[in-house]
């Protein structure tokens, strides 16, 4: 089928573009390499090097004539939205509306949407299910969740399909380490360049770690599977960050020697995402264990500092 990725030269888009490819989909790329990399386009998908406020959006669907576009284009930094709260609204919510428009005037299937844990704000309970309260503690949430009701809506008005995944905290291959990479990314780099590592807090905070792959898998899955549903994406474990890095050190061979330094705004302290939902609908679980993942990460990320 013919399928349109936004955000498709980025961290995980990049890796869904390669599957799709290698499943026999015809794929077309939207990205305006503010945090992608042309390096990460797979050459046989076709790029279109533009944003999702252009002038130029409906030609890039005239194109594509997708069938199912899959949503990945985003801000995705805690710290930048409350920074610049307009910034993130404007890319996270305009721009999804705007794509929700060219979705509607080009007869687009279905949409599948990257969402994110940041949604449910301080969880109430653990493992917090899609049923949970949505109370996001940053504007990064809330640029993230409200998006949730567009598509919901715009279904509704024109009959569109839609698969709605929360990511847990995604880390893998391709991640930058050096713009808005995650925490995995960041500690890989300093260990990898010999410098001390920074946690923020006292270590004990958790977050679920979900691998790349595992991604990848769910949003092959939701091509046909959880119609109009939303589902989690995670491995419904907790680990604290001083773990992370212990584990991290031992595959590195580094010595786990943290700097501390205040926690940060906006940061929850506690998560873990529960996924029956997403194994009952989209017949997807996690393949990758956090030790698999991590080896997995550092075996990439040796080769780029070699």
């Amino acid at each position: 089928m013919n399928i349109l990725v936004t955000g498709g030269a980025g961290f995980i888009g990049s890796q869904i573009v390669d599957d799709l490819l290698q499943e026999g989909h015809d794929v077309h790329i939207l990205d305006n390499l503010s945090t992608g990399h042309m390096a990460y386009v797979n050459p046989r998908a076709v790029f279109h090097h533009g944003d999702l406020l252009d002038s130029g959006l409906a030609e890039v669907f005239a194109a594509a004539r997708p069938e199912v576009v899959i949503h990945h284009a985003a801000q995705i930094d805690i710290q930048t939205s409350l920074a610049n709260p307009f910034l993130d609204a404007k890319i996270n919510i305009l721009g999804t509306i705007a794509l929700l428009e060219q979705c509607r005037e080009h007869g687009v299937r279905k949409l599948i949407y990257a969402s994110s844990a940041a949604v449910y704000g301080t969880p109430q309970y653990l493992s917090v299910d899609e049923a949970h309260p949505v109370r996001p503690l940053s504007f990064y949430g809330i640029s993230k969740h409200t998006p949730e009701h567009y598509i919901e809506s715009f279904a509704l008005l024109s009959g569109m399909d839609y698969t709605i995944l929360r990511y847990a905290n995604v880390y893998g291959v391709r991640q930058d380490p050096k713009g808005e990479g995650g925490v995995v990314a960041i500690f890989l780099d300093k260990l990898l360049e010999g410098k001390q590592p920074i946690i923020y807090g006292d270590g004990e905070q958790t977050r679920d770690f979900i691998y790349v792959q595992d991604i990848v898998r769910a949003n092959r899955a939701a091509l046909n599977k959880g119609s109009r549903g939303i589902y989690n994406i995670s491995c419904n474990e907790q680990t604290s960050v001083n773990d992370l890095l212990k584990e991290m050190c031992s595959i590195t061979g580094s010595s786990f020697n943290p700097s501390y330094e205040a926690a940060r705004t906006g940061d929850i302290v506690h998560s873990r995402l529960d996924n029956r939902a997403a194994l009952n609908a989209l017949g997807w679980s996690p393949m990758f264990t956090l030790r698999d993942g991590l080896g997995a990460t550092f075996a990439y990320y040796q080769t780029q500092y070699d």
